[in-house]
């Protein structure tokens, strides 16, 4: 049988959710998306025409779409702003819900989500694509493998130069909330471990189009002694690194580095004598799992069997709460000039 959808938000962002689900057998044999819901029903009515949802019901409102439809998810596609509003009416009305991220606008909106969340019964997760990307799953497995030996550092350079136009160029924090937290992410899934504290400077650059924060640099200390480093700057005009940052792990035996494209590296310690011991290559082996490399579509997936096998999804957001802490204790960080400590 399948679910029945509402899409909250149909700007430029839910065309990858809508793409994922049409695109993939799957995902198009297992939702119908009935309910579009948003600020401008000429936006709906356009995302309708476009992905052939010529029956879906079309309001501004939320709670009048779950009103007049059987509705079983709701993906939340809306400005982080209107977010908490959102995910609570769904939650009450008896709706599983997938959020775009970030998660919440704050800690407090977040744990509260999760309460309701467990409160409803309902199934509350994020849609976190960019660790559902081969180059992600490759890094994991290869730190599980122990190739490297124990890993001791993990190091992150995102430059690029995006000219979104729109609420993004009027944000607060705008790389650090709407774009690092998905390297934040992926950094503690590939490390396996708990983010404890943070120090960060974050800049609005000369030459930026963001009304603030375009730019950050971030020092996170993780559980077992593993460093996470993060440069980043989103009005980086030239020659930019790919959207999913240029990657180096540091392990006690040796490193690997990811160009955030197609290109691994790897190699451990070599035999040489003298200052310099050289480095024996090692082979980097493809993801494990096709299944989970497909972005949108791997999480939706994800997403889905949880709702129907009662698991627990990867990016639930009682887990996910520990990215988004990684986001607020740099936030706090660059306004403090502190150390701060993250406790989610």
């Amino acid at each position: 049988m399948k679910l029945n959808a509402v899409l909250c938000g149909c700007g430029a962002m839910c065309k990858g959710w809508l793409r994922a689900i049409k695109e993939t057998p799957a995902l198009a044999d297992a939702i119908k998306v009935n309910g579009l819901v948003d600020l401008n029903p000429a936006v709906a009515e356009a995302i309708a025409a476009e992905f052939g949802l010529s029956a879906a019901v079309i309001s501004t409102d939320l709670s009048e779409v779950l009103a007049k439809t059987k509705t079983d998810v709701v993906f939340d596609v809306v400005v982080p702003a209107a977010r908490f509003d959102v995910v609570s009416t769904a939650l009450k009305a008896g709706c599983h819900v997938l959020s775009e991220k970030p998660m919440a606008t704050s800690l407090a909106e977040g744990a509260a989500l999760i309460d309701l969340a467990a409160e409803m019964g309902k199934i509350h997760a994020i849609i976190q694509n960019r660790r559902f990307i081969s180059g992600v799953r490759r890094m994991r497995r290869f730190v599980e493998s122990g190739a490297i030996g124990d890993l001791t550092g993990i190091h992150c350079d995102f430059f690029i130069a995006p000219h979104f136009g729109g609420f993004r160029e009027e944000m607060d924090n705008v790389l650090l909330l709407d774009m690092a937290i998905h390297t934040f992410d992926a950094a503690r899934y590939v490390a396996g471990k708990k983010p404890l504290a943070v120090y960060c400077v974050e800049k609005n650059p000369k030459g930026s189009w963001y009304r603030h924060g375009a730019a950050a640099n971030a020092t996170f200390e993780f559980s077992d002694d593993v460093v996470f480093t993060y440069r980043g700057s989103w009005c980086a005009e030239g020659e930019r690194t790919s959207w999913e940052s240029e990657w180096r792990l540091v392990g006690s035996k040796g490193m690997l580095t990811w160009d955030g494209a197609d290109n691994f590296s790897a190699a451990v310690s070599g035999g040489e004598p003298g200052l310099l011991h050289g480095f024996a290559p090692v082979n980097v082996p493809g993801p494990e799992h096709d299944e989970e490399t497909h972005g949108h579509a791997s999480v939706i997936a994800s997403f889905v069997d949880a709702i129907r096998t009662g698991k627990r999804p990867e990016t639930v957001s009682s887990d996910n709460i520990r990215s988004l802490a990684m986001v607020f204790g740099a936030i706090e960080s660059a306004k403090t000039g502190k150390r701060i400590e993250i406790s989610a």
